[in-house]
């Protein structure tokens, strides 16, 4: 058993300004998947312009799909009681399956303006992305929230705000599924050409088959619960279309054979 390290959210203040961990991981995963893509547009069909509108959109996406989808999936019946919470982003609650919705809407407007299809610039930035995912568990860790169901293992951690019992760090494996082994996975996959569709389409089969399986070590939300059988949570219902989705591109970019060079 493990208890949790204290450590304050706020990193720093900047006169009244608190900047917070969560805040700064988040700018991190932006730097970071920018370099990481800097490195990848030697193979690219991308300018460096390009892949600055690209993180711009994204970040887009990112931060109206994931407040919009959290709304959405997981707090419906407070966004009928009050549609302007869908504003309130300070009292926390973001989506990744919203967030990436967001992230494609954002992306298809982009594309259509530049002329390429949206699979092009997904099978571009899918690599980078798991960094951003990681950087963003280890926030929820910072922040002691979205942790996982009680346990007995000798990690198990007891998190300030969720009783006096162990519990699974499920964002640290949240950190090293989602965002550590995705990473290596789609960077050791995308080295060599590949079919178009088929970076994006692993992307979305592990990062589906992951989250599915971290569902089972974390607390379900609160204000849902589980779902069906005991266990069945949200997230799991919102991960397996993505691991449907992820197959057929795969199957459909092998049977085309439309090579890209990244």
């Amino acid at each position: 058993m493990l208890m949790y390290p204290q450590i304050d959210p706020v990193a720093f203040h900047l006169g009244p300004l608190s900047v917070h961990w969560y805040g700064l991981m988040y700018l991190m995963g932006f730097f970071a998947g920018w370099a990481v893509l800097s490195t990848r547009l030697r193979r690219a069909d991308f300018t460096p312009d390009q892949l600055a509108d690209i993180l711009f959109y994204s970040a887009l996406g990112i931060i109206i799909g994931g407040r919009v989808g959290y709304m959405l999936f997981y707090a419906w019946p407070d966004l009928l009681y009050n549609p302007l919470s869908v504003f309130q982003i300070w009292k926390g609650g973001m989506s990744f399956h919203g967030g990436l919705l967001g992230v494609l809407i954002a992306l298809s407007i982009y594309s259509h303006r530049i002329g390429k299809s949206l699979v092009e610039i997904t099978d571009f930035i899918a690599p980078a992305v798991p960094i951003g995912l990681g950087l963003g568990r280890l926030g929820n860790f910072i922040n002691g929230e979205l942790w996982g169901k009680t346990t007995n293992v000798p990690w198990g951690v007891i998190f300030p705000n969720a009783g006096s019992l162990p519990r699974h760090p499920s964002q640290l494996y949240e950190f090293l599924l989602e965002g550590v082994l995705l990473f290596i996975i789609l960077w050791l996959f995308s080295q060599k050409p590949k079919p178009r569709w088929a970076v994006s389409g692993v992307f979305l089969v592990f990062y589906g088959l992951f989250r599915f399986v971290i569902e089972l070590f974390r607390e379900p939300d609160a204000q849902i619960g589980y779902l069906a059988f005991g266990w069945v949570t949200e997230g799991q219902l919102l991960s397996l279309p993505m691991m449907v989705v992820g197959m057929l591109m795969l199957f459909w970019g092998y049977r085309r054979k439309i090579c890209s060079n990244i």
